[in-house]
């Protein structure tokens, strides 16, 4: 492997901001200084440039196996290195869905030899394969994805008694999607009944109501509480549920952590009228009210971490109906962008965002080596121009599906450089192809 040497780039991590060295030796931080030297290795001179922790998204759907017109694990890794995003952790609702320990290699398989970001793959429950979740190895996958609301195929895990013994007898996280289903069919039913097939976007966080998210999470922090479950809940979207949260106990020490994604805290209910299907997630956007709550509990801690919950469909899925159009957008080139947007907006320091996308996300999955700028740690590593403006569009979205949720809109900020387990996997538009990310390990 090559050795780097970044000089005089300013370090943000730990809550700390200096001018610093950064020396990276066989994939690792080798050494943190000033006037660091080394013959041997190529040097970047990074001054005028801020060195961030990679972005560790815990929430995509990469598509791949089964729905690779949308989407496979090649290009949206690219997309996401490009984007500052260094590891990422895969959700099981592709098809076949992930239900089986030989599904699950399989996925593994495809990363070792496509993905040019480090990679985990979540374990899927269902209602009938408790037994084959139970032999999933907490030391080399992150963790049992469970939909508590509509999902693709054989994936909604409705039964109680399911549950209740999927909580109980887990040894390792679990990462739940809220919603409750019979509230969200008896609104759908109640909406059809009164608009009948004209049902419209604006509608959508309605159907998927508050109420539905709340019923849904409430249950699942009740089980985990019952049963001492390591419980992480994904993409919050009402301030409601922030109370189910609490951010006075160490994050190492939670039990029930806390999702947001960048959607629900970039966009709201106003934006449907210009952006229609594209920004038709599950759970929905919602008020400004929400977005505005669940921004403050980001930065005071009932919110642990940020992810994507990047999940492209292509532009003809989405141009359908709102009851065709199907859930979900692509996000990983454009969020840490969109997040030093609102940083240049005032809304969150750049210390917060290293915090919440890379180190609290290390602690809540129990992650090795990775998430912090420390020697000994895996170098995963992103340099950020935070004057170097770009506007979105299709021309340099990457994502396989050809569209942005973000298109028209101009970021001040934009990753120059991507090190991905010490490989400068990305330098300004142009990638190393053939060089691949590692599997992440946890320390369980």
């Amino acid at each position: 492997m090559k050795t780097y040497l970044i000089k005089n780039a300013t370090v943000v991590n730990e809550n700390t901001k200096g001018i610093k060295d950064i020396l990276i030796k066989d994939g690792l931080i080798a050494k943190i200084g000033n006037d660091i030297s080394d013959h041997q290795a190529t040097v970047i001179d990074a001054q005028g440039l801020y060195l961030l922790p990679g972005m560790i998204d815990d929430q995509v759907h990469f598509r791949e196996p089964g729905l690779t017109h949308k989407a496979d694990i090649f290009t949206e890794s690219m997309a996401a290195v490009a984007g500052g995003i260094t590891s990422f952790m895969e959700m099981p609702n592709t098809v076949s869905n992930t239900l089986s320990q030989e599904l699950l290699a399989d996925k593994y398989a495809i990363a070792n030899e496509m993905s040019l970001a480090n990679y985990s793959f979540f374990m899927g429950a269902s209602n009938d394969n408790l037994a084959e979740v139970l032999k999933t190895d907490p030391k080399n996958v992150c963790g049992i994805k469970v939909f508590m609301g509509s999902s693709t195929g054989n994936m909604l895990v409705d039964n109680q008694t399911v549950l209740e013994n999927l909580f109980k007898e887990s040894q390792m996280l679990i990462a739940t999607h809220c919603e409750d289903e019979k509230t969200i069919r008896h609104n759908l039913a109640a909406y059809k009944e009164k608009y009948g097939e004209e049902i419209t976007i604006d509608m959508h966080p309605k159907i998927r109501s508050e109420e539905a998210c709340y019923l849904s999470s409430s249950m699942a922090v009740a089980l985990a509480k019952k049963h001492q479950t390591r419980l992480h809940i994904l993409h919050i979207s009402t301030a409601k549920e922030i109370e189910l949260f609490e951010n006075n106990t160490p994050l190492k020490d939670k039990k029930i952590t806390a999702e947001a994604c960048i959607h629900h805290l970039w966009f709201s209910d106003e934006d449907y009228a210009k952006k229609g299907n594209n920004i038709k997630w599950n759970p929905a956007v919602k008020t400004k009210a929400d977005r505005d709550a669940i921004l403050k509990a980001v930065l005071n801690g009932n919110i642990d971490v940020i992810a994507t919950d990047h999940a492209p469909h292509t532009i003809e899925e989405k141009a359908q109906s709102y009851l065709l159009a199907p859930a979900g957008g692509p996000l990983v080139q454009h969020a840490m962008p969109a997040l030093f947007e609102m940083y240049h907006q005032g809304k969150i320091s750049l210390e917060k965002i290293a915090e919440k996308t890379a180190h609290n996300v290390a602690i809540c999955f129990d992650i090795e080596k990775r998430g912090f700028i420390r020697e000994g740690y895996w170098a995963d590593i992103i340099l950020v121009d935070l004057n170097d403006e770009f506007k979105v569009t299709k021309l340099n979205t990457l994502y396989k599906c050809g569209w942005s949720p973000f298109e028209g809109d101009t970021f001040k900020s934009s990753i120059t450089h991507t090190f991905v387990s010490g490989n400068l996997a990305y330098q300004r538009g142009k990638f190393m192809t053939n060089l691949t990310g590692k599997r992440l390990t946890f320390e369980r």
